[in-house]
């Protein structure tokens, strides 16, 4: 079975046609359980995401905030294993006919097999990986069983990235560019979103591909500044947050389905 890249193109391709910026959802598969995250990210796209990456928790995730830490910890702490993000994937995109990614660091895929994961992906339904730690350069074996499976590829890039530089990352990813800032962490909000801004439009100069930002957006008023320059917003830390928040499961999935509807408002940009 092939895997659905095309998909996730011509969703990116539709938000872009109806003048707006795509919803990318981000959730951790186990969390609070396995059962749970498939709720979840059911919940997200009922909402009104447009696309989901569904994260393959780990140990070290030294790319990720204290939010998504802790709901790692959880579905860690679980038992969660390789099948039930697989599983996560196949649930979420066949109730939703949408495109669900996984977000991974490259270590678990190493470890199970570049060719078993990128075939049971593809069976499941999905439309590719986000790999924020896999060098360019050390990519060919993942490209070429992605490719063969119909998986996106898609790299981060960050503001610290040199143009050369995000010309050879660019040249090698397909779906899209997952543009990486640090908002609200580093100086004014103002400077990291001209930041952010400046990293889009050197990236979109050196690709046709769509570019979706992450910034640690948590609601519509952000998520509208940023879909005012970028292809796609990436919302993760804002919906893990508002699972951990909820007194019960069921009052989970309500909040995360009202977030993604407040932020699928923020992304329609103004005409």
């Amino acid at each position: 079975m092939s895997g659905n890249v095309q998909l996730l193109s011509d969703t990116l391709a539709k938000a872009k046609a109806e003048n707006r910026a795509a919803l990318v959802a981000y959730l951790p598969a186990g969390f609070p359980t396995v059962d749970g995250g498939i709720e979840a990210a059911k919940a997200v796209f009922d909402g009104g995401a447009d696309i989901v990456e569904v994260g393959l928790p780990h140990s070290d995730p030294v790319l990720d905030g204290p939010v998504i830490q802790t709901a790692d910890d959880i579905a860690l702490k679980g038992g969660v294993k390789i099948a039930d993000v697989l599983r996560t994937v196949r649930e979420a995109h066949a109730a939703s006919g949408k495109p669900v990614l996984v977000m991974t660091y490259w270590n678990p895929v190493d470890r199970y097999g570049v060719e078993r994961f990128t075939a049971e992906l593809a069976d499941a339904g999905g439309a590719g990986c986000i790999l924020p730690d896999l060098p360019v350069q050390e990519s060919a074996l993942w490209r070429e069983h992605a490719d063969k499976h119909g998986l996106g590829t898609v790299f981060v890039v960050a503001p610290s990235s040199r143009d050369e530089r995000l010309a050879e990352i660019t040249a090698a990813g397909s779906g899209f560019v997952y543009a990486a800032s640090l908002m609200g962490v580093t100086g004014t909000r103002e400077s990291v979103g001209a930041s952010a801004e400046d990293l889009v439009a050197r990236t979109r100069a050196t690709t046709e591909l769509p570019v979706c930002v992450g910034l640690g957006v948590s609601n519509a008023v952000q998520a509208k500044e940023v879909a005012a320059f970028a292809d796609g917003v990436i919302v993760g830390s804002a919906f893990v947050k508002r699972m951990l928040d909820a007194p019960d499961h069921a009052a989970g999935l309500t909040a995360v389905r009202e977030l993604a509807a407040e932020l699928a408002e923020g992304v329609r940009r103004a005409s």
